[in-house]
Formats: C-alpha cells, structure tokens, sequence
C-alpha cells in the first residue's frame, strides 16, 4: 500500500537515488569507441548481440514504412493526426523570430534563426511501444525546418513505423542502445551524423549521451519518470489515477501526492490499492508505489509549492492557476482537475519529452528551440564604430590584446 507520511520525513524521497551512471559508462565506453572505430561493422555486431537483428542494413526500407501506415487501424490513425496537429500547432507558437533593431544611430544589431543540418530521435522500444514519442521528438523539428529527421527505435513497432510513415520521415533505423547514440554521433556510411540527438532510453542510452555530449548536442541525460501532484481537495480516483498512470512506466518511477488533506490522503492510498486490483500494469506500477512513491502531509499548500521546487518534478499537477507564480522548478506543469498528466503525453501539445532527476532546475521540456540556433548579426556604420572606439580599445588593451585594438584604430587611420 502507498504510504502516508508527514512532511517532515520527506527528505529521502525527495533526495533521488543517484543514477547507477557511473557503472552503465564503464559498460558503454567500448560499445562507443568500436563504433567509432569500425562504423556499420561494429554497428551491426552489437545490433545482433542485444537486439537479435537479422537484416543486412539497420536502414528500414521505406516500402515497409509505407506498408506498416497502411497496417494502421482507421481509431489510431485519427488520434496521431489530432495529436499531431496540436504538438505542431504548440510548436509553431514556440518559434523564435528573426528581428533587427537600431541600437544606437549606424548600430544595427538582431538575430537570425537556422535549423540544425541533421537530427536523430531516439525512440525506446522495451515495454510498450511509443508512437507519441515519434511525434514529440520529430515534429518539432521539421516546425523547425530541419532538412534530415531520423528516427532510431531497436524493435520498432509498426504503431513506430506507421507514425513515422505519417509524418513523413524516411529515414528510420532499426537500432538501439549505446551504439546507436554512437553512430549518430560519429556517423557511419549507414547512419548519418547528427547535429543533436533527443529523446529519452534506458541507463545505457542516458550513459552514453552523456559521455558524447560535446561530440554531439543532447537535450538531457534523462531518468527514471516522476510526477509531483498538489492538492487540497478533489476526486481520489482522479488523484490515484494519476500516480498510477506514471508507476506503471517503470519500477523505478516516483508517483508523489502532496496534499493538508489527511482524509483525502486516507480516501486516495485506499483508491490506489482498489484501482491496482484492476490494471493490467499493476506488476510494475505496484513496485514503484510501494519503493518510491507516497502521499505527503503537508501544512500548507505553499509548504507543498516550497517542497515541490526542492523536487523539481518532471511533472507537476496543481490545483489552480493561482499557485503558478510560486512554481519556479517543473518540467511541465497541468493545472486543475481536468489536465492528467496523460493528456501532455499524448494529446494536448506541449512536449512529453521532459527533464527528469532534478534537472528542470536548469531547463524546461524538449522543445522547438532544441532544434535551433538564434544566430546574432550586427551591422556598424563608420560613425558608429568610431563612437564605440574608445570603450573596444580601452577594453582590448586591458585584456593584452593589442591586435584587437588596432583592427579598430586601423580604420581611422591610426
């Protein structure tokens, strides 16, 4: 059963396991340097090694992309093209714009904005096969107006495939693991080098990002799944609903219910044992209520905001919109009793592809801009870099370097 406890004893819930990334590195390191070495060959070895592959190339034909979209029921279909459309739709409104702006008289300064050349969604394929993954990581980026989109998935599944066939991606590789995130990174004559590689994996895919990141751009070393919910009142089922819905990801994942509440703590751990009794993932989700999840007592809802920011949940439930000024730390955050956390893994538009472990105390979830460089432009007429000579050459001087100094005073004359 969940456990209740007071808000006191909420330090180690909330002080997360360190990742076991330090072992799963030694693991990958030589899967990433005999990839880097030997490309396709070593690419394929390992591909047969852990993931069984028996084709001759890790290049899924297109024909088959086409025939899988053609496997898709008509129900499914129709949820990827509404879904689709308003991760598309959200995207769009997240674009930044080209401007310039006249600083100062004959100083002109602004920003254009290019898509990265080459980028590789990665896409888990161990318990459940995740075509919504497909759409978060991959739409974003042609809203972005990246040329070259690749999808990597070990096993894909052909709701994978069909999703990608209906996006319009032609370039989906059947391989996972370490060694794919490496020859992303290094390229191969199969697999193209990419720019920046996104999406979430398992320990050894988060393991090797990590040691690549430099190599090639990551979103983030992703964790085990977490959702933080504060409330006051309201619907125990809605609220067990909710922690079972992220449990049943991973043993591993952290389902949290703050709430001043005790009869509604009461009411929703009696709930979540009741809707366990029913779920056809309640073998997992069990294992992740029971180590890692519990209800929270709590004084105050501010208390509850305040411990919430020490969390920096992946996702974050809040009653109202009232309490969102208060909220600084969150990967993405659903307001009310209407918005589950399932509506942004699927539907709603915003990106699923979330900072777990604490790291959304340093960025928010997967987004158009991951896709992006704003580039800055400046543009000074001769009067305008003649009033700013004072301040470059005082500055350059003070740094040593002269030559910086005089490329200005050389246009004067000097």
């Amino acid at each position: 059963m969940i456990r209740i406890i007071e808000s006191k004893n909420i330090g180690r819930l909330i002080s997360r396991k360190a990742a076991r990334l330090t072992e799963a590195e030694g693991v990958v390191r030589p899967i990433l340097e005999a990839v880097r070495k030997r490309g396709d060959k070593a690419l394929l070895e390992y591909a047969r090694q852990f993931d069984r592959f028996e084709r001759k190339s890790v290049l899924v034909p297109e024909a088959e992309l086409s025939a899988a979209a053609e496997r898709l029921t008509p129900d499914f279909r129709g949820a990827v093209e509404t879904a689709a459309a308003n991760i598309r739709t959200y995207a769009k409104r997240q674009m930044p714009h080209e401007w310039y702006f006249e600083a100062r008289s004959g100083l002109r300064v602004g920003q254009i904005v290019r898509p990265l050349d080459t980028v590789a969604a990665y896409v888990p394929a161990g318990r459940y096969p995740l075509p919504s993954t497909v759409m978060m990581t991959v739409i974003p980026a042609q809203v972005a107006g990246v040329p070259n989109v690749c999808v990597a998935s070990p096993k894909p599944a052909t709701e994978v495939l069909g999703t990608a066939a209906m996006l319009g991606v032609s370039q989906v590789f059947e391989m996972g693991g370490a060694q794919a995130i490496a020859a992303f990174a290094f390229g191969t004559r199969t697999v193209p080098r990419a720019d920046r590689i996104v999406g979430p994996g398992n320990i050894y895919v988060a393991a090797a990002k990590k040691l690549l990141a430099g190599e090639v751009g990551i979103d983030f070393v992703a964790g085990p799944t977490e959702i933080l919910i504060i409330a006051a009142e309201g619907d125990p089922r809605h609220f067990a609903a909710d922690l079972l819905a992220q449990a049943e990801h991973d043993v591993d994942a952290s389902a949290l219910l703050l709430t001043v509440s005790k009869r509604l703590a009461a009411a929703v751990a009696k709930e979540v044992e009741k809707q366990l009794t029913t779920l056809p993932t309640a073998a997992v989700a069990r294992k992740a209520i029971v180590r890692n999840s519990a209800i929270v007592l709590v004084r105050s809802l501010d208390e509850a905001v305040e411990i919430s920011n020490r969390f920096a949940p992946e996702h974050l439930n809040i009653p109202d919109a009232t309490l969102l000024p208060k909220i600084r730390h969150a990967g993405s955050v659903f307001v009310g009793p209407f918005s589950p956390e399932a509506a942004g893994d699927y539907a709603s538009g915003p990106n699923h592809v979330l900072p777990t472990g604490g790291a959304a105390r340093q960025r928010g979830g997967l987004s158009v801009t991951d896709y992006l460089k704003v580039i800055s432009v400046q543009q000074l007429s001769a009067s305008a870099l003649q009033r700013l000579a004072p301040a470059v050459t005082t500055l350059a001087r003070a740094e040593g370097l002269e030559a910086h100094a005089r490329s200005v005073e050389v246009r004067f004359g000097h």
